[in-house]
């Protein structure tokens, strides 16, 4: 199929209108506004038409071949937007942009002008129909400048269009992709120079990433830019940002310019995240923990779906972002625990607190929307109705504030908030209400005296328009007559065609003019309808201008408290995150941990949320188990090495303890009878099996890849949590790699570590590492079955128990029989032995240890002094033979 670039200069005036506007968006699916419909041609229709399993059509001749269109009505766009949008497109929407009897006034073949108003990418969603409501939609920019101490640095700017929430803060390449991991981006900014190797170093995201052209990256230009923006002198009104940082931002602000072209977002004023601020975790470690989705990408089964018991969407937002982005302030991770502990200690004030909370809308997201001109009569009463809970809100909440600081500042913003709108809203906006403002019937009555009497007008008309066709009906005897409307010919009257045919002779012939006829009905007007039509039409148009008024002037004062609406949204949400922790604590049994800038790491009775969740609804109970990973004497942190049977739950025992460590962090209490957590700067966890085909990594590829980035970065304050490590390779291979990591853990990382492990023997490490502790999973032999207790104690597990859990699994009988005869004849050879003595005779890393530097070579230095130019045969022959010696005596 030919594509609209290649359309020819002599097309009909709409066709060449459309090969303009799409020649100017080459990169865009192209909207094109024809009436009621948006409407695709060419390969974008194609390509539509596949993604939203819609007909593919035709119109007109292009080239001799027909031209391919779809099309989509516009009260529905926003559903077909979402697809395309799901599935990768960028849309460019294009809208008329004058009044067709303008058009016409220039001729009868004059095209309507169109243009392009708004680009539509996955970062700058605002409409509901389009967004996750418990889920932040983030526009990331990362640009890269040379830093202070001369070294490349990145900068990071992040704004949610939806809220205008805006951030920016540095990360050095190694943590590029930890923070983009963090930040979990719908789209990501790069300049076209830095993708293939932004690409490489931080790997594959969720996030579309966007090639920017340098001109948005332009350091040079940037100040100017973010300032004009905000409307500032200049950008150190935002504090002292890096050069990395203020570029990230002005690209971000840029970009919006580009793709918002008929209005401009409001934005809060960039806030400064300092690095080091939150527990660095990196994309594979949330992939394995699951923290705020699944391995399948599904909320359900996650960390954040399990303890998300918020009654708001904006709730749901906050605890996602502060489990994806744990703190490591001490003072503040306390204050956050100040506030659950507030709620946890007055039950009445907290169900009160919840209660009104479920009744607050998404006030953040429906001010956005009034204030960037999105935004209908729903989201002018959801600020309503979010302004009247936070009324009521920083009363019930004024006995805790003495307890927890974090809830004096919610309170002050509760009180800040612009009150006087939400009174107004209350006082002009109707109970029920329209989905948009163009609809009209969103004033209540009363609220406006000159609406009040257009709409007399308007509706007194309709009951004239019942007596007029009830007239009619009996002058004509046509029990079947009715008055219609449409925009196309307005009002008329409608008659089956039987009695059509009657209207057309005398004597209604002069009362009644034809104007349609229809399959199986006739259309009629009359002049006496033509002028009541006149005064119905005045009458609805000036009563829906005065409501459009009405909800200019509201739309106006909501732009003007935009700041204060913000602060109050911010504040709904932090009440509404502390209150549902305290609920999910009290409910789950979940205990405040106590942390500090220690290394100590103790939980006792640890449980897995999400597990526990699981076995509850099944009604089983979740087996709980202490983790150790500190001692008093110690100055770094323990690795404990976890043995035990396939199934025993020793993954389960390992995530739990990092969950915990997040969740600590979060400033949520623990699923633990109690917890001792010295804060954790990164965290890290290799667990399962997965492989990377696309960038050419088999499974224990992708392992040495995750492992590798483990022991070259973990430090200290680290937590690492490694399961199976050498499980993909041959037995020997993967042992002595195993054997080598904990080497490493232990002596250079010195960090506090779970380490999983079917390698018995690496339990003899035990003898020689002063930090190395054995735990295993017991279970019970029953009547030649096996009995799985998910206890983890002291100790070393004997044997796996592979093939009874293989018999469990279901193989044939024969099978499992001929591996237990298999696995008596292995046992009988004693591998383990060499093992055991390499334990005691292998000194610590001695294969790292440089071989001893070899003395002068005496073959090679006869052959250096040998010129083969100069030998005679016989010379050559005598050269030989002392070359032979000398090696011989070399061996002996």
């Amino acid at each position: 199929m030919t594509d609209v670039q290649d359309a020819p200069a002599r097309v009909t005036p709409m066709m060449e209108q459309y090969v303009e506007i799409k020649s100017a968006n080459p990169d865009s699916l192209l909207f094109y506004r024809m009436g009621d419909f948006y409407e695709l041609f060419f390969r974008d229709a194609e390509l539509a038409s596949r993604t939203l399993g819609i007909t593919l059509t035709k119109r007109g001749k292009h080239l001799g071949e027909d031209i391919p269109m779809c099309g989509v009505p516009v009260e529905r766009a926003d559903d077909y937007l979402q697809r395309l949008i799901a599935a990768g497109h960028r849309v460019a929407v294009c809208e008329q942009t004058e009044d067709p009897k303008e058009a016409k006034k220039r001729g009868g073949k004059s095209v309507v002008r169109r243009d392009v108003v708004r680009l539509v990418t996955p970062g700058t969603l605002t409409e509901d129909a389009l967004l996750e409501p418990r889920r932040a939609n983030l526009l990331v920019a990362v640009v890269r400048a040379r830093g202070e101490t001369g070294g490349f640095v990145f900068g990071v700017a992040h704004v949610d269009v939806s809220t205008g929430a805006f951030a920016v803060g540095e990360a050095a390449l190694a943590s590029l992709g930890a923070a983009l991991a963090r930040l979990d981006p719908a789209e990501i900014l790069v300049p076209e120079a830095l993708v293939d190797e932004l690409a490489t170093a931080t790997g594959e995201t969720r996030g579309a990433v966007t090639p920017i052209p340098r001109d948005m990256t332009d350091a040079a230009r940037a100040d100017a830019r973010l300032a004009g923006h905000f409307g500032v002198a200049t950008a150190e009104a935002f504090g002292a940002l890096s050069k990395a940082e203020l570029g990230a931002a002005a690209a971000v602000v840029a970009y919006l310019e580009r793709t918002q072209l008929a209005s401009r977002p409001p934005l809060a004023r960039p806030v400064r995240e300092g690095r080091g601020a939150a527990m660095e975790i990196d994309a594979a470690t949330r992939a394995n923990l699951e923290i705020v989705r699944t391995l399948a990408g599904q909320r359900e089964g996650s960390l954040l779906d399990a303890v998300d018991a918020c009654v708001t969407a904006g709730g749901s937002r906050l605890l996602g972002a502060r489990l994806a982005g744990p703190l490591v302030d001490v003072a503040a991770i306390r204050r956050r625990h100040d506030a659950v502990a507030a709620f946890i200690e007055d039950p009445a004030v907290r169900r009160a607190v919840r209660s009104a909370l479920a009744g607050a809308p998404d006030l953040a997201r429906a001010a956005q929307r009034i204030a960037f001109g999105r935004g209908g009569p729903r989201d002018l009463a959801a600020i309503r109705d979010a302004l009247r809970a936070a009324d009521a809100l920083a009363a019930r909440i004024a006995p805790l504030v003495p307890a927890a600081e974090e809830l004096g500042a919610i309170s002050a913003a509760l009180g800040a908030a612009d009150h006087a709108l939400g009174a107004d809203l209350a006082a002009t906006l109707d109970d029920e209400l329209p989905l948009l403002k163009r609809d009209g019937g969103f004033v209540r009555a009363g609220a406006d005296p000159a609406l009040d009497e257009a709409r007399g007008l308007r509706d007194e008309s309709r009951k004239v328009i019942a007596r007029l066709q009830a007239g009619y009906a009996d002058a004509t005897d046509v029990r079947t007559l009715r008055i219609k409307h449409n925009n196309v010919l307005g009002y008329f009257i409608e008659v089956p065609q039987a009695h059509g045919e009657r209207l057309l002779k005398p004597p209604h012939g002069e009362t009644f003019v034809h104007r349609q006829t229809m399959a199986g009905a006739m259309r009629f007007t009359t002049t006496e309808l033509g002028d009541l039509e006149r005064r119905i039409g005045e009458a609805g148009q000036t009563a829906l201008g005065l409501e459009l008024a009405q909800f200019d002037r509201l739309a106006a004062q909501v732009t003007a408290s935009w700041d204060a609406s913000r602060a109050c949204a911010e504040a709904l949400a932090a009440l509404d995150v502390a209150a549902a922790l305290a609920e999910v604590a009290v409910d789950c049994g979940h205990v405040r941990p106590h942390v500090d800038d220690t290394l100590d790491f103790r939980l006792e009775g640890a449980r897995h949320p999400v597990v526990e969740r699981a076995l509850k609804r099944g009604g089983k109970p979740f087996v709980p188990n202490d983790v150790t990973l500190s001692e008093a004497e110690l100055d770094a942190g323990i690795v404990q090495l976890v043995t035990g049977p396939n199934m025993g739950g020793k993954s389960t025992y390992l995530r739990q303890a990092a969950l915990c460590a997040v969740l600590a962090q979060a400033g949520a209490y623990v699923p633990a009878k109690a917890a001792h957590i010295g804060v954790v700067d990164r965290l890290y966890s290799r667990v399962g099996a997965a492989d990377d085909l696309a960038r050419g990594r088999s499974t224990f590829m992708v392992e040495m890849v995750e492992t590798a980035a483990i022991l070259n970065t973990a430090g200290p304050r680290s937590l690492v949590i490694l399961d199976e490590i050498g499980r993909g390779t041959a037995t020997f291979d993967g042992l002595s790699i195993a054997w080598a990591a904990i080497e490493h853990l232990h002596e250079v990382n010195r960090c506090r570590s779970l380490f999983a492990t079917h390698f018995h023997e690496l339990t003899a490490l035990a003898r020689r590492l002063g930090r190395l502790r054995n735990a295993t999973v017991r279970v019970k032999e029953w009547k030649g079955e096996v009995v799985f207790l998910h206890e983890v104690a002291p100790g070393v597990a004997d044997r796996s128990y592979g093939i009874q859990v293989a018999k469990l699994a279901g193989l044939p009988p024969m099978v499992v029989r001929r591996a237990k005869a298999v696995l008596d004849e292995l046992e009988a050879a004693d591998r383990a032995s060499p093992v055991e003595r390499m334990i005691d005779d292998l000194p610590l890393f001695a294969a790292a240890r440089p071989k001893p530097e070899a003395g002068p070579d005496p073959v090679a230095e006869e052959l250096d002094g040998i010129d083969p130019d100069e030998l005679t045969p016989k010379g050559a022959l005598e050269a030989l033979y002392r070359l032979k010696a000398l090696r011989k005596a070399g061996e002996a």
